[in-house]
């Protein structure tokens, strides 16, 4: 089955590409999930649309990718989030509130989809926070959850 990713699918390819894949994983997991549309010539003009996007959110090279990584990784990302007794979160941190705490701290702006957090942020304090800025470089900087 042939298959054009709307998403980044990991051992699979970025959003853009013309993939083959085997009948029940395009049916049943990447169309279903919205990873992929199916191919058709049609489809396959949105291929440009597709990639434009990409490569304007997107680490231009290696260079620039460590470069990003040498901002984030000298930035103090505070987030103020409501919590109760304890320091117990109503609810819990999300990868839009990093990103969003990571652009008010001065730093890039990023593809919440590349960060890499521990488990669920449930309560105050510093969490290690890692993203995935290009295939060779990622970049990790602590998060510290405040009440507020």
């Amino acid at each position: 089955m042939k298959i054009i990713l709307t998403q980044e699918v990991s051992g699979l390819g970025a959003p853009g590409d013309i993939v083959e894949v085997k009948d029940g994983f395009g049916r049943n997991y990447l169309l279903p999930q919205g990873f992929a549309i199916a191919w058709t010539k049609g489809a396959e003009k949105q291929v440009t649309v597709i990639k434009r996007a990409r490569s304007a959110r997107e680490i231009r090279d290696l260079d620039h990718a460590n470069e990003v990584k040498g901002q984030l990784e000298g930035l103090k990302v505070n987030l103020k989030a409501r919590a109760g007794d304890g320091g117990r979160l109503f609810g819990s941190v999300t990868s839009a509130e990093i990103v969003d705490a990571v652009k008010t701290s001065g730093g890039p702006v990023l593809d919440r989809r590349r960060l890499e957090v521990p488990g669920h942020i449930k309560s105050t304090g510093t969490y290690p926070v890692k993203i995935k800025l290009h295939p060779e470089v990622t970049a990790s900087f602590n998060l510290n959850v405040v009440q507020g």
